[in-house]
Order: structure tokens, then C-alpha cells, then sequence
């Protein structure tokens, strides 16, 4: 029997004020997804929409997956 997975993906985003974003805050984030099982299949650069404005803001999309 083949195995299944499943996915999650998280936008992590500059903030608005042009900080960048820390290296801290990406640990943080995949330390708390593997307390939960998921494990990092890719981080993808990427523009991500904000909140204001028509343009996008330099940011990560984050995969996870784990066994279903």
C-alpha cells in the first residue's frame, strides 16, 4: 500500500514597515509546524499581496507535509 500524505502551506511576509523577515521568526515557524508532525518539503520566494496596495511585498511560502 502506497503512503498518503497531506500538505500545508504558510505565507511568511516583510512587514509593511520594510523589516525584513528574521531568521528567528522562520525557526519559530518551523519548529512549532514539526511540534505537529508536519515536516519542510520546500521554501519558495515569492511576492506575497498585502494587505494595502496593489504591489507585493518579498516574502516565503513555506510547505509542510506529513503522513494521512
Amino acid at each position: 500500500m502506497q503512503q498518503r500524505f497531506e500538505y500545508k502551506v504558510v505565507q511568511l511576509r516583510e512587514s509593511l514597515m520594510g523589516g525584513k523577515l528574521s531568521d528567528a521568526k522562520l525557526e519559530k515557524v518551523l519548529n512549532g509546524e514539526a511540534a505537529d508532525g508536519w515536516q519542510l518539503r520546500t521554501i519558495t520566494s515569492a511576492d506575497v499581496k498585502g494587505r494595502v496596495g496593489p504591489g507585493g511585498v518579498d516574502g516565503l511560502l513555506v510547505t509542510f507535509e506529513r503522513p494521512v
